[in-house]
């Protein structure tokens, strides 16, 4: 089958409210509207269909195939363009677990809206993901709860002696469904070949997709440790893949800011360069609406023409410790900065209509009692009083380190300079005292400062140090404006 390139998310990370919304917080139709037009104009082969922490539409396939017929009947649903469902892990967010069975459940109702417009046997959604995922188990009751629950009961009598459930409302397809675990914490990532190697057992899987976060690493760890940690999991998949036969085809979550990956337009041969043996990569809402239509298509042909590589051999164990001790120096930073993050975050606006996403930083897991909002909320907050959080753990380093650095995380230098453009020395004046002595940018001897970013948050420091909290919204879209991205 024809594994997809380009993976459309719904990640809020976008400035500009994209033309067919009507809300600045998207959500419903507009989100129906927005599969289309990914498809349709900017070229993706994949949308991600998020039930995870948001109302989701579970008609979404009979209202695409209904609205527009004449694309659909040319790009059939399915298979050469297709919708993959997030679900909430129901182990971990208790509250929205049984959005799961609703989600599920909706797999048959879809395919049979589909074989209806095709008249032909399609099924146009049988991926799921399952985010947070740790072991082969969560995995294993949602692939058991769909094909025992959803696909056999059709063969139950409605009453003793009565006809089944299937000759009553018809037949549930397809028979099973093929999971995607998401890994977003350092422990799981590094086990994930692992996971996945226990959940084959006993299934004739001839691939598996696996999705690699990106964000959430950067914002439990730092910006070089998540890239470390996804390299390693990158790299033992593959040999996952070369011991049991069974292809694997990795999903990477890359966002706009080089915290959260650096993808953009204008980026796509340096992040090909440095995740080479990725198959699938996500553009979020940033790369799809921040920057000028003509260009956004243009680097989805890129990706999509783009030949999957591997990678040199990198030494695990060093490498490992080496994220390991970073992310303790960043974590130590993240926890003291959790006050004015927070502070900052609530101006941030939002883009689409989400509930609280319980990522790992929220359990405290080694954070003290820190509690911070989402990553692209987190890097909005920084990023809008010149402190990129790629700075944030730095202190950690020798320059023998980042030398050494720089021959596994090809793009190290580029990245922290991109990120450089918009640090305003103005913000140590409102960090706290043990953080504003660690923010290191000796490494970082070429970059060109963005003076309109600075002006714009020197502004926003200058109300915050006031207690004014009227313009702050304005201003930081007015930032992220300049960036290209919100967070």
């Amino acid at each position: 089958m024809k594994i997809p390139r380009v993976m459309s998310t719904q990640h809020p990370d976008n400035v500009i409210v994209p033309f067919f919304a009507e809300s600045p917080e998207m959500s419903g139709d507009d989100e129906v509207q927005e599969a289309y037009y990914i498809f349709s104009h900017l070229g993706c082969d994949e949308q991600m269909w998020d039930s995870e922490g948001k109302e989701v539409d579970d008609f979404v396939v009979r209202k695409l195939l209904t609205r527009y017929p004449d694309f659909f009947k040319q790009k059939v649903l399915g298979r050469e363009v297709f919708l993959t469902l997030r679900i909430p892990n129901p182990e971990i967010e208790k509250g929205e677990a049984k959005v799961v069975l609703e989600t599920l459940e909706s797999i048959p109702r879809s395919r049979d809206a589909a074989v209806l417009f095709y008249g032909e046997e399609v099924a146009p959604i049988f991926e799921v993901i399952l985010p947070m995922t740790t072991s082969a188990r969560e995995l294993d009751r949602i692939y058991d709860f769909y094909r025992n629950f959803i696909y056999e009961r059709q063969y139950q009598p409605i009453l003793p002696g009565d006809m089944t459930l299937a000759e009553w409302i018809g037949e549930f397809k397809p028979q099973a469904i093929q999971l995607i675990p998401l890994f977003e914490d350092m422990e799981h990532m590094l086990e994930a070949h692992r996971i996945v190697e226990e959940y084959l057992q006993g299934k004739d899987l001839s691939y598996m997709r696996v999705f690699l976060a990106r964000s959430d690493p950067a914002l439990n760890y730092g910006v070089i440790s998540a890239v470390l940690f996804n390299k390693i999991a990158l790299q033992r998949l593959r040999k996952l893949s070369q011991r049991t036969g069974v292809k694997v085809y990795p999903i990477l979550g890359a966002g706009s800011p080089p915290f959260r990956g650096n993808l953009t337009p204008y980026t796509v041969n340096e992040v090909l360069a440095e995740y080479p043996e990725v198959e699938t990569f996500t553009v979020q809402s940033a790369f799809k609406y921040d920057y000028p239509v003509e260009d956004v298509i243009q680097a989805i042909k890129l990706l999509k023409s783009a030949a999957r590589r591997p990678f040199q051999e990198i030494d695990e164990e060093r490498w490992i410790a080496q994220g390991r001790r970073l992310a303790q120096e960043y974590q130590r930073q993240a926890e003291l900065l959790a006050p004015l993050v927070n502070a900052i975050a609530r101006f941030v606006p939002r883009r689409r209509m989400r509930k609280l996403h319980v990522g790992l930083f929220g359990y405290s897991r080694n954070f003290g009692k820190a509690k911070l909002p989402r990553a692209i909320g987190f890097c909005a907050a920084l990023y809008s009083i010149g402190l990129p959080p790629e700075f944030l753990g730095l202190s950690a380093l020798t320059h023998e380190a980042w030398r050494d650095l720089s021959e596994v995380y090809v793009n190290l230098e580029k990245d922290m300079a991109s990120a450089a453009r918009f640090f305003n020395p103005d913000c140590l004046e409102i960090l706290p005292e043990e953080v504003r002595s660690d923010i290191k940018t000796e490494f970082l001897v070429s970059y060109q400062p963005n003076e309109a970013h600075r002006a714009i948050t020197s502004r926003i420091i200058r109300h915050l140090k006031a207690g004014i909290s009227e313009g702050i919204q304005e201003m930081i879209v007015e930032a992220g404006h300049v960036r290209g991205f919100l967070g």
